[in-house]
């Protein structure tokens, strides 16, 4: 029997404000829980426009019709409007969804300047930058995070390095095939190894979960607040109904994490590279 984790990533305040609600809805239909990765600081989404020289960038954001997905105010915040708090912002949506039985799981402090400049923060930017998220999580959740996914699947060597440091027990910062441990740092990575909407569309979401049924294997399901949350509610819905149909049993990252032995995964080296669908190079 396959396993499957629904990885919803927090990314915007329209996200956390309207998109959650919406998802523990349907959740609560399929009687399922979740796995949630906020974003807990500021929202300038708005300085994505600095990233429309990229032509990948530039192309995912005319085929998803971005205006459409996130709302325009959105894409104008840190920018033209100031830039609200997301996690931080509605501090009893993330208890009620720590009360409720989800997984609650650290994604980001800025998730844009994380996303777009990574490679150029320098180490001190990154160990403020994760201090801030991870304060920000225990004011909330009331105890230190143990899984870090990182904002669009961007990591390197010194983050890796750090999340060992801060005490990490298992990361979702990959969209590798399959759970490994990173050689850089021996934590277990839990990949979202399957695609989302926004890369692929709803069939070709539909045709992944298909292919998997009726095998075995563990399988992460990147979900986003803003996305399946938004426009996509009722083809979220869908899926779900979907993958029940395909015999998937339902975790959290966090038990499928807590139920691997490590001594049953491969050790292999961080790798870079690109993912369909997808503006920027990832880990994979």
């Amino acid at each position: 029997m396959p396993l499957l984790a629904l990885k919803i990533d927090i990314d915007t305040h329209q996200g956390m404000k309207a998109g959650v609600p919406r998802i523990r809805q349907v959740l609560g239909e399929f009687s399922l829980r979740g796995s949630f990765y906020v974003s807990f600081g500021p929202d300038r989404s708005g300085l994505a426009v600095l990233q429309l020289f990229r032509p990948r960038f530039l192309l995912k954001m005319l085929r998803t019709n971005a205006s459409a997905l996130y709302g325009m105010r959105t894409l104008l915040y840190g920018t033209l409007l100031p830039a609200p708090l997301i996690g931080l912002g509605f501090p009893d949506q993330v208890r009620s969804l720590v009360e409720e039985g989800h997984d609650v799981a650290c994604h980001a402090w800025d998730h844009r300047i994380w996303q777009d400049w990574l490679p150029f923060m320098t180490m001190g930017m990154i160990r403020r930058w994760f201090a801030k998220m991870m304060g920000a999580y225990e004011s909330l959740v009331g105890k230190a995070p143990e899984s870090f996914g990182a904002p669009g699947w961007r990591v390197d060597e010194r983050v890796l390095r750090l999340a060992a440091e801060l005490g990490f027990r298992h990361l979702s910062c990959t969209r590798a095939q399959r759970p490994f441990i990173f050689a850089e740092n021996g934590i277990p990575e839990i990949p979202s190894n399957l695609p989302c909407i926004e890369e692929v569309g709803v069939r070709g979401v539909t045709a992944a979960l298909s292919n998997h049924a009726g095998g075995s294997g563990i399988f992460i399901l990147p979900v986003h607040a803003e996305v399946e949350g938004g426009i996509h509610l009722n083809a979220f819905r869908e899926l779900l109904a979907h993958a029940v149909s395909c015999g998937y049993s339902f975790h959290t990252v966090h038990d499928l994490a807590s139920g691997i032995a490590s001594s049953d995964l491969p050790v292999r080296r961080l790798r870079i590279g690109y993912v369909q669908g997808r503006g920027f190079p990832c880990a994979v």
